[in-house]
């Protein structure tokens, strides 16, 4: 099979099949200008179209030409031509000094600015602060370095070009370096069949809203008062579910902020807002810190009839008998956390891991230990359930470049897909599920998948845990990531390890010197405790050095 990067334009394919792909499935959403462009773009000259892709995909939006140097695209000044004309490139754009700072070398500065630096021999960036005060204005870069023989061009619609990028790929994370990846093997995708009317924004109100919260987003990088950023968030109105949970994200976001800065007020505020998963809990911590401890009390004892999810839970087991000391109610019996089996060692300190300590102290030859960490359970459950998972629902695939689908972490994610992950589940009752996994780990190595650590398993592990895991066990694991992908797919023990001859295995969670269990870690093993499946705690101290 011939090697797609082998054609010296295969990154023009690529745009251009991004913008069939628009026209065919996007077009209700596009404005006229991004009409225009795709129309216009179309009738271009090859080597015009090369040289505004190559710019597009490169980072930043200022090029010198004598750093545009393409075969495949021939002469940089005839190529940028037809772009000048359309206005996509201009070479006259106004640079402010620090835009200019940054396209020049030392060398080249020194030349130009000469005059106006006190130190010659100090370092580039020492400069920068010196000229800008002296320089306040914005000029062209040939105004600018009119003795530099070199010329700059300017994109002027990489804001489009974004734009039609997010309505490509759902998101702005994901760029054109996809296609590249995905040529070379080094990233291989499932095949999903999308149909015409699964895509991430469903109209043109869907892109100025991602648009928007990304504006937010950034604005909260930038530092700006977050009251105004607030404001903002709150005054969009969309009915899509998926920007609803961005925006909850962000809104989170802000109130963590809010509440690291001793914002209190405005951080509660922020939190009876928000319908982002932990916000219920961490409103009752800001109750709890204003020292109102009869509201705290009011959502603490509501949360309880209906916790959101096992960490939820788990703090309010936390939170409540503290309100009632606060509040001076009397104090509710406790249940004593289940017992889990305990393993103190002291091994010598070593360079590697204390888990790969452990690992090679506790691994024998008929009871290997294998470092797995969130790895195994996770991967088995996305080999047995991959068809589920990878099903071509609506609004879940919209582009070929998906590790996974889009509503993965969606409250209704289970239930969209119910009966398909029943089905795969029926095989945990009668063997089958062992011969589907070791068909799906035949037939889709190495393919993305938002469970499957291929880096990890390999087919000695993969037949041990289906020699050793009953079918129960990995039944009450898989049953327990759906109930929240997002919390329960973290915090697994460390180490398994395996008896092959008894078909047994034993979980190790592994805690060195000063570390302490965590909140998902505890979760997990309160779980595996009461389903009677074998874990131990190994607490690890270093031996004093012989002398």
């Amino acid at each position: 099979m011939a090697n797609p990067l082998e054609d010296p334009l295969y990154y023009l394919q690529n745009f251009r099949q991004v913008l069939q792909w628009l026209g065919q499935r996007y077009a209700d959403l596009l404005d006229p200008d991004e009409t225009q462009f795709i129309q216009q773009f179309d009738s271009l000259p090859q080597a015009s179209q090369a040289l505004l892709v190559r710019m597009v995909m490169r980072k930043g939006v200022h090029f010198r030409a004598g750093k545009l140097n393409y075969l495949e695209i021939g002469c940089t000044h005839a190529a940028a031509q037809p772009l000048l004309q359309l206005g996509w490139v201009n070479d006259q754009q106004p640079l402010a000094f620090e835009e200019l700072f940054a396209l020049l070398q030392k060398g080249e500065i020194l030349n130009a600015f000469k005059p106006w630096i006190d130190q010659p021999k100090a370092n580039k960036v020492e400069w920068l602060a010196g000229l800008v005060a002296q320089f306040p204005e914005s000029r062209s870069f040939a105004q600018w370095c009119p003795a530099l023989p070199d010329t700059l061009y300017s994109l002027t619609v990489m804001d489009l070009c974004d734009r039609l990028r997010l309505m490509f790929f759902g998101n702005l994370y994901q760029d054109w370096s996809e296609f590249v990846l995905a040529d070379l093997g080094i990233y291989t995708y499932e095949k999903v069949e999308i149909c015409a009317e699964s895509r991430g924004l469903r109209s043109r109100d869907d892109v100025q809203g991602f648009l928007f919260l990304h504006g937010c987003q950034q604005a909260f990088e930038a530092g700006e008062p977050i009251e105004d950023i607030r404001t903002r968030i709150t005054a969009l109105n969309t009915d899509n579910p998926w920007l609803e949970r961005r925006r909850a994200k962000l809104l989170f976001l802000l109130g963590q902020h809010c509440e690291r800065l001793a914002e209190l007020a405005l951080a509660a505020q922020i939190y009876r807002t928000c319908a982002y998963p932990g916000a219920r809990a961490r409103l009752i911590r800001v109750l709890e810190r204003q020292e109102d401890y009869a509201q705290a009390m009011a959502l603490a004892s509501a949360a309880q009839q209906t916790p959101e999810s096992a960490a939820e839970q788990q703090h309010l087991l936390r939170v409540l008998p503290r309100l009632r000391r606060k509040l001076g109610e009397p104090a509710l019996p406790r249940l004593k956390p289940r017992e889990v089996t305990r393993l103190d060692l002291a091994l010598p300190q070593a360079l590697e891991s204390v888990e790969a300590s452990v690992q090679a102290h506790l691994n024998e030859p008929d009871a290997p230990v294998h470092y797995v960490e969130n790895g195994l359970i996770n991967s088995l459950f996305g080999l047995l359930c991959w068809d589920a998972i990878f099903a071509p629902l609506p609004g879940s695939f919209f582009h070929p470049f998906q590790r996974g689908p889009a509503d993965l972490h969606s409250e209704d994610f289970h239930q969209r897909r119910a009966d398909l992950f029943a089905a795969c589940f029926a095989q945990l009752q009668d063997q089958r599920y062992k011969a589907t996994i070791r068909q799906r780990y035949q037939e889709k190595w190495g393919i993305q998948s938002p469970f499957v650590f291929w880096n990890l398993l390999n087919e000695e592990l993969l037949e041990q845990a289906l020699a050793c895991f009953p079918a129960a066990h990995l039944r009450h694991w898989f049953e327990r990531l759906l109930l929240d992908i997002r919390a329960n797919r973290a915090g697994m023990p460390d180490l398994i390890q395996f008896w092959p001859a008894q078909n047994t295995y034993r979980m190790i969670e592994v805690k060195g010197p000063g570390d302490r269990l965590q909140d998902n870690q505890l979760r997990w093993l309160e779980f595996c405790a009461e389903h009677q499946m074998p874990v131990t705690v190994c607490y690890v101290r270093w031996a004093e050095p012989s002398v």
